[in-house]
């Protein structure tokens, strides 16, 4: 696990000196404190810092082929780099390492592009091709790994695998959009291929980029292809168990590859019933005890200690627990730092603490993250389900019934009605979109006074509309996959998981089990009111009962208890500060609506105030060289 930086000549221009490199890399020595190495000609650069896995003592890059003709500098793991470089040494080729890294430089020397195919795991590419005279950049299949670029200088091309690199890059003056502002407070997040800063975007998941830079100031040749389609359809015609038999097979073989490591490893472990699978069946392949790692709380509704202690004495792991307290909120300044854009998503708080806790006792761990979005494991798809039954079973009156309910019930209960009837009233995709938003419309208002976003959806609509499948609840689970799992949950593993200096590692989102799991008839994902049904009978074979029957928790913190108390004096100091006031962000009156409705106990605003927060200590921790003027 590493992190890549580089920067490409667009036009024929040079480049700035080695010593801008050097620093780029530097901004992420966090995510490679093991080694450091750059690789410079006329028109291109490429550095990389390294977290030594795989290979600890021979896997420095940037890796070499064709004669030193191939440099290349890659952040990830690639589960199949044994059978690859089988193929490879059948062909010729001769290894120098053990690492996975010079795989995918002979493979590409071999295939070309075609190569990123092959390669199962997870993985942000860099490639200078000096033959060609051209840069190769790619990202896995699923955005496991990040890669952000933009145009920094006239002619000059950086990136990263955070956006910190690039803002180390002199000269650079990097607007923020009002657009991406807004995305953040409609959905915790900031979708692809769109940053919080104008002109910088990320690779698409399952896509590669080739660079060719004009001559003599003309315009590059840039190229970008998807090389990678997750297919819902045709579905599998298998009897229940039969694909039960196939799922628990396609599962322990996700797990069993990725326990490959030369360093001390271990897990995740929430006590729910993804985590405890992944763990379960890694018990299966190793000969000592697991290392499992646990968060809780001290509000009982939040705390899954206990849950995961069953587990981890079922299981028979070294097991390991911290209690995260609201002090913990004092962590935001360093979340920011890492996260690098407004990230709203609380839970980072405690991923951060238990990556914190997991690396003082290992260098790689596994996660169950993927498997809600796989299997449909998320309430909100069994609420749009019922949202569908009353919308067929009401021939149309649906909307107008319950927003006259809404307007006469007092409290949460006619909120919530009044909800679903602005929900029923509402197109696909929208009216699930609208279940999942942090901030409606009104919300916005509020936040934004007439500079609200009229259309809160527009950058993610799209990804729920594929007329290569079905159905509305199948279009969800492969929208939620290209935006809140990548630019979401993805986001959030991977920034603090490498903060501490750790490997994380998702085998439910493998690529040939997400394969598998596309394919599954949906009544085999979400029956009636139970998500992951045909998940749960293979879990059933690993876990005691008790974990298949819990109630499903998440990996949310009390917020809004905190901001009622603990939190109180800093949400309030923030939003009084004269720097606040004068970025002239926020609409004030709307601001102070919000604090009181919620400290009034009338409406639980914990996530938007959370969401204010964020953004203002990223406003103020912003490095020197951004715009003085930074709405655009």
């Amino acid at each position: 696990m590493c992190g890549i930086a580089g920067l490409i000549s667009l036009d024929g221009r040079a480049l700035p000196g080695p010593q801008t490199l050097d620093a780029m890399c530097r901004t992420i020595v966090h995510r490679g404190p093991d080694d450091q190495g750059t690789f410079h000609t006329d028109w291109a650069a490429i550095g990389m810092r390294r977290l030594s896995i795989i290979d600890v003592a021979g896997g420095h890059q940037p890796v070499t082929s064709a004669g030193g003709r191939i440099q290349l500098v890659f952040n990830g793991e690639i589960y199949n780099f044994r059978e690859l470089r089988q193929t490879l040494e059948a062909r010729g080729y001769v290894f120098q390492s053990h690492s996975d890294s010079e795989c995918i430089a002979h493979a590409y020397a071999e295939y070309g592009t075609d190569c990123f195919a092959m390669l199962r795991g997870m993985f942000a590419i860099a490639i200078v091709d000096q033959d060609r005279r051209r840069l190769v950049l790619a990202r896995d299949r699923i955005g496991k790994k990040p890669l952000y670029l933009g145009e920094l200088s006239p002619g000059v091309l950086g990136f990263g695998s955070e956006l910190k690199t690039l803002l180390a890059v002199p000269g650079w003056q990097p607007r923020i959009s009002m657009d991406a502002v807004q995305d953040f407070f409609s959905l915790g997040y900031i979708p692809a291929p769109d940053t919080i800063f104008e002109g910088i975007g990320k690779l698409p998941p399952g896509h590669w980029m080739s660079i060719e830079p004009g001559q003599d100031g003309g315009a590059p040749n840039i190229v970008q292809t998807r090389y990678s389609h997750v297919d819902f359809l045709p579905k599998w015609t298998d009897d229940e168990d039969t694909l039960q038999e196939r799922l628990f097979a396609e599962l322990d073989d996700a797990v069993r590859v990725r326990l490959v490591s030369d360093v001390p490893f271990g897990a995740f472990l929430s006590g729910g019933l993804d985590s405890s699978v992944v763990c379960a069946l890694m018990t299966r392949h190793l000969s000592q005890p697991l290392k499992t790692f646990s968060i809780g709380f001290d509000e009982a509704g939040f705390d899954e200690l206990p849950d995961a202690r069953r587990v981890a004495q079922h299981l028979g792991t070294e097991h390991h627990e911290m209690v995260v307290r609201p002090d913990a909120a004092n962590l935001l300044e360093t979340l920011v730092h890492h996260f690098d854009e407004p990230f709203g998503d609380s839970s980072a708080i405690p991923t951060f603490l238990v990556s914190q806790l997991a690396a003082r006792h290992v260098k790689m761990v596994l996660s169950g993250d993927g498997g809600d979005e796989l299997f449909a494991g998320y309430s909100r798809y069994r609420r749009y389900a019922t949202l569908q039954r009353i919308r067929r079973a009401t021939l149309g009156m649906a909307p107008g019934l319950a927003k006259l309910g809404g307007a006469l019930l007092p409290g949460a209960r006619g909120r919530r009605l009044s909800g679903i009837g602005q929900r029923l009233g509402l197109p696909w995709p929208d009216d699930y979109l609208a279940l999942v938003a942090l901030a409606n419309p009104a919300d916005l208002r509020l936040l934004f006074g007439e500079r609200a976003h009229a259309d809160p959806f527009g950058s993610v609509r799209q990804r729920f509309v594929r007329s290569d499948i079905d159905s509305h609840a199948e279009q969800i689970l492969s929208g939620d996959m290209g935006t809140y799992l990548v630019d979401d949950i993805l986001v959030k593993v991977d920034r603090t998981t490498m903060a501490n200096s750790l490997e994380a590692r998702a085998p439910l989102l493998d690529q040939n089990l997400i394969a598998f799991a596309a394919r599954l008839p949906f009544d085999l994902k979400l029956r009636g009111e139970q998500g992951k049904y045909l998940f749960r009978k293979v879990a059933a074979r690993l876990l005691p009962a008790e974990v298949l029957t819990k109630r499903k928790q998440g990996f949310a913190i009390p917020l809004a208890t905190w901001f009622r108390n603990d939190l109180r004096p800093m949400l309030l100091d923030t939003i009084s500060s004269r720097a606040f006031k004068e970025r002239g962000i926020f609409d004030q009156a709307g601001i102070q609506r919000l604090v009181d409705e919620h400290q009034q106990g009338l409406q639980d605003r914990g996530e938007l105030l959370w969401m204010v927060m964020v953004l203002e200590t990223w406003m103020r921790t912003l490095p020197d060289q951004t715009s003085p003027s930074p709405m655009h």
